[in-house]
């Protein structure tokens, strides 16, 4: 059998090429050293001990269990479980949410699945995708919004209604097949989508959705929303014009009158001719012109020949920032909404869906983000229910 990594290799070589098709994927399935390699990444976590729908867990491993799960799916005979649901109490804030309890096998399989998903897709994805990838976090997400932010006028908090209950699996599987050309493979995800779940001994069947707790929930998830991404950045290139902000005539004013005030000292000292208090008067005069500088945008905040659409996303989370008037907002807002509903099925929260003044805060993440007067993005954490705190 061949090694796994080198068979990932091989996969994520080919990966940047998008008219390239993945064929005979599903063989791969057939290889016991994927399982060990699945086993060495998951045996260890706890939740592994507590048991699916099934009635199994992970007690018991063995070749045999790894052969008998090979076996089933030769034959395309394998069936996943359905996802044991049961509600646990929320971090904050009052009430419980619902979590998923696949079986092992399953968790097992679509680790090896999920290996193989990633080494597709990952070198794909925007760099503007931040959810539940290699090298990516909360914290990088939060990264490029201070380093890439500079300037925003606007912002839109972005919110899906039920994001991962509300996939629609028909445009997932047609999304898996522009790069996947593996009936075999896609059954298989099909499979884990139509599973369900049995709630209070009861069976329920999943019509849309991703499989709740599912390992290989996250990566079909960003398949799924790489479209909204490609559609962002196509945006970002129609709607983005100019390519430098004019200067603002005030701040150029008050410059040009601080370096006055700066040759005007440094010649009366070379000269010898400061009478007696003019140097304190000057450097006064100095200070004053610099700090009145440093209260106004170096550039034309209004200038109409300038745009810019700034961009970042962690999994259903996504916040935009324009360099640009509010109609603007308002028009990206609109067409967001078209192109989500129509599609990927989804619809956009309208209420949660803010347009927010960057002078104000707004949330992503956890943190509250504003730009401060100095035109830089300033996020800053904070409990939900706190007061917001201001920032200059």
């Amino acid at each position: 059998m061949r090694n796994p990594q080198v068979v990932l290799d091989n996969l994520t070589s080919k990966s940047n090429d998008e008219s390239y098709k993945y064929q005979r994927v599903y063989r791969n399935l057939y290889n016991p050293e994927f399982y060990l390699m699945a086993y060495d990444e998951i045996y260890s976590n706890p939740g592994n001990m507590t048991k699916g729908s099934d009635n199994k867990t992970i007690d018991g491993m063995s070749m045999k269990r790894i052969s008998n799960i090979i076996d089933s799916l030769k034959d395309e005979k394998y069936q996943p479980t359905p996802v044991r649901r049961t509600y646990i109490r929320k971090k904050r804030g009052n009430g419980k949410r619902p979590l998923g309890i696949p079986s092992f096998d399953d968790k097992l399989l679509q680790t090896v699945v999920k290996y193989i998903l990633e080494s597709i897709y990952e070198s794909s994805f925007s760099n503007r995708s931040h959810g539940y990838r290699p090298n990516k976090s909360c914290h990088t997400a939060i990264k490029q919004i201070a380093d890439t932010f500079n300037g925003v006028k606007w912002f839109i908090e972005g919110d899906i209604k039920g994001f991962f209950d509300n996939i629609d699996h028909s445009i997932l599987i047609d999304l898996l097949r522009k790069r996947i050309k593996d009936e075999k493979f896609l059954r298989l995800i099909w499979k884990f989508l139509k599973a369900g779940y049995i709630e209070d001994w009861k069976y329920h069947n999943s019509y849309s959705g991703v499989p709740q707790g599912g390992i290989i929930s996250p990566i079909l998830s960003n398949i799924y929303l790489n479209e909204l991404d490609k559609y962002i950045e196509d945006f970002q290139h129609k709607f983005n014009k100019g390519k430098y902000k004019a200067e603002n005539l005030d701040y150029k004013k008050l410059h040009a009158k601080s370096m006055r005030l700066k040759n005007k000292l440094k010649d009366k000292d070379n000269k010898g001719t400061l009478k007696e208090g003019e140097r304190e008067e000057i450097i006064g005069c100095i200070k004053e012109a610099i700090n009145s500088k440093m209260k106004v945008p170096s550039k034309d905040p209004m200038d109409q020949n300038y745009r810019r659409l700034k961009y970042v996303r962690y999994a259903d989370d996504w916040l935009i920032g324009i360099i640009g008037s509010k109609e603007d907002a308002v028009r990206i807002k609109k067409e967001l909404t078209e192109f989500i509903r129509n599609k990927l099925k989804l619809e956009l929260s309208q209420e949660k869906t803010l347009i927010t003044n960057s002078r104000k805060f707004a949330r992503f993440l956890g943190y509250d983000i504003s730009i401060s007067r100095n035109q830089q993005p300033k996020p800053t954490s904070r409990p939900a229910g706190e007061q917001k705190k201001v920032l200059s």
